[in-house]
């Protein structure tokens, strides 16, 4: 059989690239860009079978990168987001769109926990105070987790794994997802963001959560841990509702422009932990995510259905015909 051609878009070299792919042996034929810009991603695409999505976002298939592609049978975003990607049109040229759901949960959940630890704790100030000689043992007063309500908005792998580990603290938990639930500990939203005494944000970005969570509507001194996508909290509201004091204080891994640009308030902000968006970055979750690529990969090339579909496509992968 013709092996299918394979666009890969994440960001490393050629050279790493065949070598993390080298398990689909001959039945591929790996091809990157000619340069990381939109210009040479679309002259790529019209040979493409099969897509490796890049987990910047940096080269995406919006709707013209879909039309470019009449081949394209088949995108596996080696990420849990999708950003970028117009899911609509991949639908409507019968792409399949699958993602790597699952595989930072136990990451993600980790820096959640760690993250209101920190801020609940107040070890980034403790730290600062005693390497700059003093020494705030009366005045710090740090609190507890133990007994706090916990909101969380978004309730897939990530969510459902902080649920585990908050109340493992002895937190009380709730949450808020897309999808309405009869089961005990599904919230409004509304209620949820109003009563959290922490509010844990892992919900995908996407049109119907861009600006979600405004935190002028959080509870007074509560903590916000953003560990979704920056476009999901409003990040004007949230350093405004940080600068009056209305919230007790918030850790984020995520921005609306990353990296963070010099002179952003919340640079300047107190009681804000920053992070590079690595909360799902270990090499247990990279692991896994290189192996659930390749499973996909796999089964796509076998003929079996692929797993993890996002955009309502049938996940069995055919050629298209003619080629």
């Amino acid at each position: 059989m013709t092996p299918w051609n394979l666009l890969a878009l994440p960001p490393l070299p050629e050279d790493a690239l065949r070598g993390l792919m080298a398990p689909l042996g001959g039945r591929v034929e790996l091809r990157v860009p000619a340069s990381r810009d939109r210009a040479a991603l679309l002259a790529a695409l019209p040979d493409a079978e099969i897509v490796v999505g890049d987990w910047t976002a940096e080269l995406a298939l919006d709707a013209e990168a879909v039309a470019a592609a009449p081949r394209l049978a088949f995108v596996q975003q080696p990420s849990v987001g999708v950003d970028g990607h117009d899911a609509a049109a991949l639908a409507a040229a019968g792409v399949p769109l699958a993602n790597t759901a699952g595989v930072s949960a136990v990451a993600v959940a980790e820096w959640c926990v760690a993250a209101a630890l920190a801020l609940v704790r107040r070890l980034a100030e403790a730290d600062a105070a005693v390497r700059a000689g003093g020494w705030p043992q009366q005045s710090l007063q740090p609190g507890e987790l133990g007994g706090r309500r916990v909101g969380i908005v978004g309730f897939g792998p990530i969510g459902a794994a902080c649920a585990g580990l908050f109340r493992a603290f002895g937190c009380e938990v709730s949450y808020w997802t897309r999808t309405p639930r009869d089961e005990p500990g599904h919230v409004d939203l509304r209620t949820l963001v109003a009563g959290s005494d922490v509010l844990v944000v892992v919900i995908a970005l996407a049109d119907e959560t861009r600006g979600l969570v405004d935190a002028r509507r959080m509870k007074p001194g509560a903590l916000l841990v953003n560990a979704a996508r920056g476009g999901v909290v409003d990040q004007d509201a949230l350093a405004g509702a940080l600068r009056d004091g209305h919230l007790g204080g918030a850790a984020l891994d995520v921005f609306e422009t990353e990296p963070l640009p010099a002179g952003d308030p919340l640079r300047e902000l107190p009681q804000v932990l920053l992070s590079p968006h690595v909360a799902g970055v270990t090499p247990g979750s990279t692991g896994r995510l290189l192996e659930a690529v390749l499973a996909n990969l796999t089964a796509a090339l076998d003929g079996r259905p692929v797993t993890n579909v996002l955009n309502g496509v049938s996940p069995t992968i055919s050629r298209k015909l003619g080629h």
